[in-house]
């Protein structure tokens, strides 16, 4: 199954959670940063994940942009999956954070309602890798997440 990965990264930590991905799927697949992407790569493509940080409660700008250039129906029958990385507002100890993230939520749902438009497979939930403070590192605990998710990817 031939497998993209493309994420965009600002601190290093959802461009670790990718390379976690590529690791645990370890078939036909291929990492790249948003901006290294072509319009070609997505050609043959059988699945095609994505990942940004959370920037403002919603993917980066250049996710967006890359997500806003596919081709409508370019995803039919593609199996898709999105991942974001975020802060828990429980760490900030800031209720109107929290209250904003009810609202708004993160990066990871607003990827996948995108692909799923260009006609994607949902395969798995959106999920959030949690990072502490603004520029991480990671959460205890986020790297299992991520092999485990990446593997219940496979088996859906």
């Amino acid at each position: 199954m031939k497998t993209l990965v493309v994420y965009d990264s600002y601190y290093g930590n959802t461009e670790k959670i990718a390379g976690i991905i590529v690791d645990a799927l370890s078939n036909d697949i291929e990492l790249r940063k948003v901006d290294q992407v072509k319009g070609g790569d997505l050609v043959g493509l059988d699945f095609l994940i994505v990942g940004s940080p959370t920037r403002g409660f919603r993917p980066s700008d250049k996710v967006k942009k890359f997500l806003k250039k596919i081709p409508a129906g370019s995803m039919n029958g593609k199996k898709v999956a999105a991942f974001d990385t975020r802060m828990d507002p429980e760490d900030v100890g800031n209720p109107i954070l929290k209250f904003l993230v009810g609202i708004f939520g993160y990066a990871a749902d607003p990827i996948a309602n995108k692909l799923v438009k260009k006609g994607g497979i949902m395969v798995g939930k959106p999920v959030g890798f949690v990072v502490v403070g603004r520029e991480g590192p990671l959460r205890q605990g986020e790297t299992e997440k991520a092999v485990s998710w990446a593997e219940s990817l496979v088996s859906s």
